[in-house]
C-alpha cells in the first residue's frame, strides 16, 4: 500500500495494467503468479538498491531504474534501467519495510498525488510492493501518522492498480479494510486505488 513516506521519499507489466482496467479477476491471477518469481525474504533494507529490488519480481526489478528521493523532493538515480519501471527502497521512518516498484503510468499517478494534483483516471498503472507495506490511514492520502488511538495499517505482499476508476468497481472500500482480500484504498478521494494481496 502507499505510504506517506513517498511524499518525501517517492508497479506490473503493461499487459497486466491493461488487464486490471478491464478485468480485475485476470489481474488478481496475474498478481498471484507474479509474486512467485520474486524472493523478498532476508533482504537488507538498509541497502537502497537491494531494498528497491525486493519490491518486484526479479524479472522486473533487475532491469528497473533505482531511485531515492530526498526530503526536499529531489530525486537521485542510483541505477538506470531500460524497462520503464522505477523502484524505490524502504524508508526506515515507517514501521516496516515497504519498498515500491512502479510502471510509467503509476509513476505519473504518484507524482500527481505527491503534488496534490488531479491524477489520471483512465491510464491504468501498476505498482508492486512484494515486501508488504505500512500506512497511517486508509482514508486520508496525506495522513502523517495514525489517528489518535489508531494503528498503522499493515499489508502483506501486494500489488496496486492506480489511475483507473473502472478497476475499483465492486471492491470493498471500508475505512478499516480486510487486507487479506482486494480492497479500495483512499476511497472517495481522487487517489483511490485498488489493493491486490498476492499471498
Amino acid at each position: 500500500m502507499l505510504s506517506l513516506r513517498y511524499i518525501t521519499a517517492l508497479a506490473a507489466t503493461t499487459a497486466l495494467a491493461a488487464a486490471c482496467s478491464s478485468d480485475t479477476e485476470q489481474a488478481d491471477e496475474a498478481a498471484t503468479e507474479a509474486v512467485s518469481t520474486s524472493e523478498v525474504a532476508d533482504v537488507d533494507h538498509t541497502d537502497p538498491i537491494a531494498s528497491a529490488m525486493a519490491a518486484a519480481p526479479a524479472a522486473v526489478s533487475s532491469a528497473a531504474t533505482i531511485v531515492t528521493m530526498g526530503a526536499d523532493g529531489s530525486m537521485t538515480t542510483l541505477r538506470e534501467g531500460p524497462n520503464g519501471f522505477t523502484c524505490m527502497g524502504d524508508n526506515p521512518a515507517t514501521p516496516g519495510p515497504d519498498p515500491m516498484c512502479m510502471d510509467s503510468n503509476a509513476m505519473e499517478w504518484a507524482m500527481a498525488w505527491i503534488g496534490k494534483q488531479p491524477p489520471p483516471t483512465d491510464k491504468p498503472g501498476v505498482m508492486y510492493m512484494l515486501a508488504g507495506g505500512t500506512d497511517a490511514s486508509n482514508t486520508d492520502p496525506y495522513a502523517t501518522g495514525p489517528s489518535e488511538g489508531g494503528a498503522w495499517i499493515e499489508t502483506g505482499p501486494h500489488m496496486m492498480v492506480v489511475g483507473s476508476q473502472a478497476a475499483l468497481n465492486g471492491y470493498p472500500d471500508a475505512a478499516e479494510p480486510d487486507t487479506s482480500v482486494p480492497y479500495v484504498m483512499w476511497a472517495g478521494t481522487p487517489y483511490a486505488h485498488l489493493m491486490i494481496p498476492v499471498e
